[in-house]
């Protein structure tokens, strides 16, 4: 009987630590940056690394929030804008890009005035944005199926890819001249050479589809991708598209990040959880754990210098807008 009570309680210890959202043995909260006023759904974020800022879209709001990290604090707005959706931050150029869906416009900005600088016309959707430090462009996803490149210096726009669908997630090799594309609603991912602008393959998904937030493992030749229906990661090897491994996951999952250093992949998704998974090999992957955050929490920033992952919290009755800041523990 004593051996039972033992149990039962360091159980309920492990289990409150893992659904605080506080702490537990693979995230640490550590702070909490208020987002007063923003109101409406949070989409992604982006980082001026050497500013230390991270750039918030609050979507719902209207608003780009721009977080002092130093500081800890919200420290200007970008007002005025049309459902912003993603977030690129040019180093070379000091460009800041926001796409934004309502309007399909993506704008560009100061990095040091955040005023306007020019505004490129998409039609409708703009939505994921990455940079390209090798060629410097700003890739944007946007409309019922395209990727525009954009040039930070003039403003506007140098290329064009077309899809089949609407593109979601999608991730630029560092090591190569490939971009691997999210396409949803066509259920697979297309592989595009940047340099050409074409779609040299698909790979068609069959555990499941959804596929919206991505990551890579150039280093094992690893696709990472979230998917929502049903809610699992998928691990597809980077030449073939063969799905080498799968693991369940967090509900209505929009960012996914993968530490090479710890080898973990961390998914933030709405249903309130951040789900870490790590990987033994590049085929083998379990679950290490849950990490409560809030409902609504889709969306969230890994800054792999720093070991810090950024989850954007919604306002939803008594829970406040803000970022909750977690240091991540190191892989024993």
């Amino acid at each position: 009987m004593f051996l039972l009570v033992v149990t039962m309680i360091v159980f309920c210890c492990v289990t409150h630590a893992e659904g605080s959202g506080q702490s537990s043995n693979l995230l640490t909260q550590v702070q909490t940056i208020p987002l007063e006023g923003v109101e409406g759904r949070i989409d992604h974020l982006g980082l001026d690394a050497k500013g230390k800022r991270l750039f918030v879209a609050a979507l719902g709001n209207d608003t780009v929030e721009v977080v002092d990290l130093a500081v800890g604090k919200v420290t200007k707005h970008i007002r005025n804008l049309s459902t912003p959706q993603g977030i690129g931050f040019a180093p070379e150029s000091n460009r800041l890009a926001v796409a934004n869906d309502k309007d399909g416009f993506c704008r560009l900005y100061d990095g040091t005035s955040l005023q306007q600088t020019a505004t490129i016309e998409l039609k409708d959707d703009a939505d994921n944005v990455r940079y390209d430090a090798v060629s410097r462009r700003f890739w944007v996803g946007y409309g019922d199926g395209g990727l525009a490149a954009i040039d930070p210096e003039s403003g506007k726009q140098v290329a064009d890819v077309k899809l089949d669908a609407h593109p979601e997630s999608f991730q630029l090799e560092t090591r190569g001249k490939r971009m691997f594309v999210n396409v949803p609603n066509a259920g697979y991912v297309a592989v595009v050479e940047r340099e050409t602008g074409t779609v040299i393959e698909k790979f068609p998904l069959k555990e499941a589809v959804a596929n919206f937030p991505m990551a890579l493992d150039e280093a094992n030749h690893r696709l990472f991708i979230g998917c929502r229906n049903p809610a699992k990661l998928l691990v597809l090897d980077m030449e073939t598209g063969k799905t080498v491994a799968t693991a369940d996951i967090v509900g209505d999952t929009d960012d996914l990040f993968y530490d090479a250093a710890d080898r973990r992949i961390f998914v933030s998704g709405g249903e309130g959880r951040v789900t870490v998974i790590s990987q033994t090999d590049a085929d083998k992957y379990n679950v290490a754990g849950q990490v409560t955050t809030a409902p609504g929490a889709r969306t969230s920033f890994f800054v792999r210098e720093t070991g810090t992952l950024y989850v954007a919290v919604p306002h939803r009755g008594e829970q406040k807008a803000e970022l909750r800041v977690f240091t991540v523990a190191p892989a024993k």
